[in-house]
C-alpha cells in the first residue's frame, strides 16, 4: 500500500530576464518560475512531483497556498485518493475557507493545480506509465467519474460528455498508432518573443525554417511600426507557405485591438492570441466579428471551466488555448476538453512557460485520442528553454511533438536544477546575491 509521508515544496525562479526570453508587450522581462512541490511516500524510489507557472514575484505567494491546501494530504494512501478522486479534489476547490480567496480562481486555483499535478504524476508513475496512457486506457464510464461538471452542466451535461467518449472507444488505438508515427503537429514561440533583437529574430526565423517548422508565433502590440517591421523580416525568410500567429498578451483595449490587426493583417496571420483583457467574454466577440476571417484565440489566463463555458456559447473566440498549471488538472482540463468538443472548438494548449511543455503534451495527446478525434486546426505551443532542467523533456522532431514514453507526467525537475534555482538561496541566487552587494 502507497501511503502518503511528506510534502517538500519550493520557490524555483529561472533567470529569463536576462536574456529577455519570454519578453511580450505586457510581461516585458519574466522569470520563469515554478511553485513546485514534492510528493514523499512510504516507498522512497516514488514520489510525485508538480508545479504550476508564474513568471517571479509572487511565486513565493503560491508556494504557501500549496503549502496550505496540501496538509489533508498526509496520512492517505493514494489507493483511497484514486478511488475517490473527485471526491478529494471537491474537498480541495470546494473548501469554504479557500473559495473565500477564489474562488476557483487566482493564487488558490494555482496552487490546486499544482497538487493534483503532482498526484497525477504520483499515480501514473506507480503505475508505471505515462499519463497519456493512464488516461487514454480508462474505459469512458471510468473517465468520467473523474470529471468535474459542477456548474456547466447546462452546456454539457454528464450523459452527453459520455456519449462523445463512448464514440471514441473503440478507435483510440488507431489515433495513439498515428501519434507514435508522425507525432503532434506543434509550433514555435522561441523565435518571436518581443525583447529580441531584428538580427536574433531574423537567425531564429532562419533556423526554425531549417528545422521545418510549420507554424510560428510573434508577440506583439507595444509599437505597431516595430510590428511591421518585425512581421516584415519574418515573411521574408520564411515566405508563404509557413503559418504565422500573433500574440498580444492582453494590451489593447477592444478598439485598439481592432485598429492594429488592420494594419496587420497583410501579414496573414492565422490568430490573433489574447487580444484584450481575458475576462472580457463580450470584447473578445467584437473583436472576433471586427476581425474576420483572422482567428481569435484565449485561455491561457482563462481562469475557469465556467469561463471556457461562456467564451464558448458567446462564440467569442475561435480556438481555445488552455493551461495545464491554471486550470486545476486533468478533473477540470477534461471538462474544457469536452466542452471544446461540443462547441466544436479546436484546442492549442499553451505552453509558454516552464514545465508547460512537458504537461501539455499529454492533454493534447489525451484530447485527440479520447475526446476530438481530430487534428485539424490544432498545434500545440512550444518553446526552446529550460527543458534541459527536467528529467524527462519533452522532444520535438520535424515541427512535432514525439510521444512521452516516461513514466508520469514529465514534470519532474533534476534535483541539481532545485539546488540551483531555489529562491533566494540556491546555488544561482545565492551567488547573485553576493555578487551585487
Amino acid at each position: 500500500m502507497i501511503k502518503i509521508t511528506d510534502i517538500s515544496c519550493f520557490d524555483i525562479r529561472f533567470p529569463t530576464s536576462m536574456e529577455l526570453e519570454g519578453s511580450d508587450a505586457m510581461n516585458k522581462a519574466p522569470d520563469y518560475s515554478a511553485a513546485y512541490l514534492i510528493i514523499k511516500t512510504n516507498k522512497s524510489s516514488l514520489e510525485g512531483h508538480g508545479h504550476t507557472f508564474t513568471i517571479g514575484r509572487g511565486n513565493e505567494i503560491c508556494v504557501k497556498a500549496i503549502e496550505s491546501i496540501s496538509n489533508t494530504l498526509k496520512g492517505k494512501t493514494l489507493e483511497e485518493i484514486r478511488n475517490n478522486w473527485l471526491d478529494y479534489y471537491y474537498s480541495i476547490v470546494n473548501d469554504s475557507q479557500y473559495r473565500w480567496i477564489g474562488p476557483e480562481k487566482g493564487v488558490i486555483h494555482l496552487a490546486s493545480a499544482a497538487l493534483f499535478n503532482a498526484l497525477w504524476d504520483l499515480y501514473a508513475k506507480s503505475q508505471k506509465k505515462p499519463l497519456w496512457q493512464i488516461i487514454c486506457e480508462m474505459r469512458p464510464d471510468e473517465m468520467i467519474e473523474l470529471i468535474d461538471f459542477k456548474y456547466i452542466e447546462d452546456a454539457i451535461t454528464k450523459a452527453s460528455a459520455l456519449a462523445i467518449l463512448n464514440n471514441l472507444y473503440d478507435t483510440r488505438n488507431e489515433r495513439i498508432q498515428l501519434l507514435k508515427n508522425n507525432g503532434y503537429p506543434a509550433y514555435t514561440t522561441s523565435a518571436g518573443w518581443l525583447g529580441y533583437s531584428k538580427e536574433k529574430l531574423e537567425t531564429l526565423c532562419k533556423q526554425a525554417k531549417k528545422e521545418n517548422w510549420n507554424y510560428l508565433k510573434f508577440k506583439v502590440g507595444s509599437n505597431l511600426e516595430e510590428d511591421i517591421n518585425r512581421l516584415s523580416l519574418a515573411r521574408k525568410i520564411l515566405g508563404n507557405d509557413i503559418i504565422i500567429m500573433i500574440d498580444a498578451n492582453q494590451v489593447w483595449s477592444i478598439q485598439e485591438a481592432i485598429v492594429w490587426m488592420d494594419s496587420l493583417k497583410e501579414f496573414n496571420p492565422w490568430f490573433i492570441e489574447e487580444p484584450t483583457n481575458p475576462d472580457d467574454i463580450l470584447g473578445h466577440l467584437k473583436i472576433r466579428e471586427a476581425i474576420k476571417p483572422i482567428k481569435v484565440a484565449t485561455g491561457e489566463h482563462c481562469q475557469n471551466k465556467v469561463m471556457f463555458k461562456q467564451y464558448f456559447q458567446a462564440n467569442a473566440i475561435d480556438i481555445c488555448q488552455l493551461d495545464s498549471c491554471r486550470l486545476a488538472s486533468l478533473s477540470e482540463i477534461l471538462a474544457v476538453q469536452l466542452l471544446a468538443a461540443k462547441y466544436n472548438k479546436p484546442i492549442c494548449p499553451h505552453a509558454g512557460g516552464v514545465g508547460l511543455s512537458e504537461y501539455v503534451q499529454h492533454l493534447g495527446i489525451i484530447d485527440y485520442v479520447c475526446i476530438s478525434a481530430s487534428l485539424n486546426g490544432r498545434v500545440i505551443e512550444y518553446i526552446d528553454n529550460l527543458h534541459d532542467e527536467f528529467l524527462y523533456p519533452c522532444t520535438i522532431e520535424n515541427g512535432s511533438y514525439k510521444v512521452p514514453t516516461n513514466h508520469g507526467y514529465s514534470g519532474t525537475l533534476k534535483n541539481e536544477s532545485i539546488d540551483n534555482y531555489k529562491y533566494p538561496n540556491g546555488a544561482y541566487w545565492a551567488n547573485q546575491s553576493i555578487n551585487h552587494s
